[in-house]
């Protein structure tokens, strides 16, 4: 029971940094929460010895650490997100003739938990249950691109945290972060030949009521089967199925 007080804090901490835009200074969190600042230095210490939370020593600062992203992909890969994605993804295969899927957040990696198949389209990488580097996939750079900075620096440090499959894609966070820019600006994420050569992906975010992505979901297709107008219909189609599940996540 002694631990109780302790655990009720580091949750408080841990849904205090989940509301903040960034990372903020220990005396902020202390103040905020009615913790006494000792108090407070001793629990982020203890959350930061288990990932949950990321200690910016250049910027004097908490945020969010890969942990927390962890037990928040937990919730998504259960039944309610899956379930309330099923019918809205198999519309989106139905209007586009394409095969549809949705990816969840886990580390640097995004998991695949939802996969509609076009018929006559041939299987893809992107099964349920497999993991593939969000830098390099259309649904990790949707969900990348709406994440703060510096929570994508936390993922990304440096070179050693990026992976390749093909080639392309970036290899840095300089590189990323033109990438992420890119995404923002034209309002979804593209990737071409960087998880699958010859293949295609576009994809956007589902937002939870924090405005946070909790997974992302996408179009694949074989790159020399459309014209530009005909990708930007399948865009739109993109946007507009991120769009609905968004607003049924958050029960509207």
């Amino acid at each position: 029971m002694a631990q109780v007080p302790a655990a009720t804090r580091a949750l408080r901490v841990l849904r205090f940094l989940a509301g903040q835009p960034e990372p903020v200074a220990v005396e902020r969190i202390a103040r905020e929460l009615g913790i006494p600042r000792s108090t407070t230095y001793h629990l982020l210490q203890a959350m930061a010895d288990e990932g949950f939370v990321v200690h910016l020593a250049d910027d004097r600062r908490y945020g969010l650490g890969v942990a927390a992203f962890e037990v928040g992909s937990g919730y998504s890969r259960q039944a309610p997100l899956q379930r309330l994605a099923r019918r809205p993804l198999a519309s989106l295969v139905d209007r586009t003739g394409h095969s549809a899927h949705l990816a969840v957040p886990h580390g640097r990696d995004v998991l695949y938990v939802v996969e509609e198949r076009a018929p006559g389209r041939p299987p893809l990488v992107t099964d349920v249950g497999v993991r593939l580097p969000s830098h390099l996939t259309a649904s990790g750079r949707a969900i990348l691109a709406h994440l703060p900075a510096s929570q994508v620096r936390a993922l990304y440090p440096d070179r050693a945290a990026f992976t390749d499959r093909t080639g392309l894609g970036p290899g840095s966070p300089t590189a990323l972060r033109s990438v992420l820019s890119e995404t923002r600006q034209r309002g979804y994420a593209i990737e071409d030949g960087e998880v699958t050569a010859g293949m295609a992906s576009v994809a956007a975010a589902v937002l939870d009521h924090n405005e946070m992505p909790v997974a992302g979901v996408a179009i694949t297709y074989p790159t020399a089967e459309l014209d530009e107008r005909q990708r930007e219909r399948l865009s739109g189609a993109v946007v507009a199925t991120a769009g609905t599940l968004t607003r049924r996540l958050r029960g509207r």
